[in-house]
């Protein structure tokens, strides 16, 4: 048998191909989609508002909340943005879930 682009002969004494479940495929894709858009909307809350700089006092915070904990700095900045520039009352609810959101990532990225 000719080997080609299409079919490559596995050696014998190759282990057997992995199957991932469908199950882990999506829980990998809600991981990966978890850690990709909280960082882009802080990037565009930096590109497109002066929000996000005001809501915090200086860069740092930013910074490492984009590193660290993304939905936490996404949910602060936005709930400061739609007020009057402050998180009061039950805005620190939707901060708090932003805080889950973080600690399920950090979780499933361990796990």
């Amino acid at each position: 048998m000719s080997e080609g682009i299409m079919y490559m002969a596995r050696h014998a004494d190759a282990p057997p191909p992995v199957r991932i479940s469908g199950g882990k495929v999506m829980e990998l894709t809600v991981l990966v989609s978890s850690m990709f858009w909280p960082r882009l909307f802080i990037l565009g809350f930096w590109i497109f508002s002066k929000d996000l700089g005001e809501a915090f006092s200086s860069w740092v915070i930013p910074a490492l909340g984009f590193v660290i904990a993304p939905w936490t700095t996404v949910a602060y900045a936005f709930m400061w943005a739609i007020t009057s520039h402050s998180v009061n009352g039950a805005e620190w609810v939707v901060v708090g879930v932003g805080v889950l959101f973080d600690l399920s990532t950090w979780l499933g990225a361990a796990g």
